[in-house]
C-alpha cells in the first residue's frame, strides 16, 4: 500500500475494515522512505486508532470533520464556497479521473480528499506531486486548524503537505487557525442553518435537507472503468 493511499484510508471516515485490515494498515505506516520521525509517528497513530474502539473512532471523525466547513475535506469548498465556479471545477475533476481510466459513482463528490488520494496514489509519483503542490495550501490549513483542536489527524495533513515537497509554516498557520472563529460549535452550527435557510425563500427546507452523516465517497469506492 502505497503513503497517499494509505493517508486516504487513514482520512476518510474509520469504518470497520480498518480494524479488520490493522495489520496490513502497520506495515504500510512502516515506511521506510519517511524519516523516522515521521514513520514512528504514522505508526503510533494508526496503532492508536486500531486501539480506539470503532464507534468512539467513528463520533471523533464526525465531530472534527463534519461539523463546521472549516475542517472540511471536500477541496472545492475552501476554493469556490458555493460560488457557481465550483460546480464546473467538479465536471473539470471528474474530466481528468475519466481520461485516466476511473468512474465515480453518482453520489461520490470529486473533490474529497481521500478520493483524490486514492485517484492520485494511482498516478506517476510527478504528477501526484503536482497535484498535491496546488492545493498544500489548503492542506496546510486543515493541518494548522487539526493541530489547534488537538487531533492527530494533523500528522496525516503535514505529512500530504510534505509529501508535496511544500513548505509548511505551521507556526504562521496555528496563529491564523487560533484567530478563526470555531465554527463547529452547537451556537455557530444553528447560525448557519438559520442562514442557509433563508436561502429557500416561502418555502421550508425539505426534510431530506438535514444531514445524515457522511456522504463522501471513500477510497475503497473509485474503480477502474470498464469497457
Amino acid at each position: 500500500m502505497s503513503l497517499l493511499k494509505l493517508l486516504g484510508v487513514l482520512l476518510d471516515y474509520p469504518r470497520d475494515e480498518i480494524w479488520e485490515h490493522g495489520d496490513e494498515l502497520l506495515a504500510a505506516a512502516d515506511d521506510p522512505g519517511l524519516p523516522p520521525p515521521r514513520r514512528r509517528a504514522l505508526v503510533e497513530f494508526v496503532q492508536r486508532l486500531l486501539d480506539t474502539d470503532p464507534l468512539v473512532a467513528q463520533d471523533g471523525w464526525l465531530s472534527l470533520f463534519d461539523r463546521g466547513r472549516s475542517m472540511s475535506m471536500l477541496l472545492f469548498e475552501h476554493i469556490h464556497g458555493e460560488s457557481r465556479d465550483r460546480g464546473q471545477a467538479m465536471v473539470d475533476l471528474i474530466e481528468a479521473y475519466r481520461k485516466h481510466g476511473f468512474e465515480l459513482a453518482a453520489r461520490e463528490l470529486p473533490d474529497y480528499l481521500p478520493l483524490l488520494l486514492e485517484y492520485l496514489s494511482q498516478r506517476p509519483q510527478a504528477e501526484a506531486r503536482d497535484w498535491l503542490h496546488h492545493v498544500s495550501h489548503i492542506v496546510g490549513l486543515l493541518a494548522a486548524r487539526a493541530a489547534e483542536r488537538g487531533s492527530p489527524h494533523a500528522l496525516l495533513f503535514e505529512l500530504l503537505v510534505e509529501h508535496a515537497e511544500g513548505e509548511l509554516e505551521l507556526g504562521a498557520l496555528r496563529r491564523r487557525a487560533s484567530e478563526e472563529p470555531r465554527d463547529d460549535t452547537a451556537e455557530a452550527i444553528d447560525a448557519l442553518w438559520e442562514e442557509e435557510a433563508v436561502r429557500f425563500g416561502n418555502q421550508a427546507p425539505d426534510e431530506n435537507c438535514s444531514p445524515k452523516g457522511p456522504q463522501h465517497a471513500r477510497p475503497g469506492d473509485i474503480r477502474e472503468a470498464r469497457s
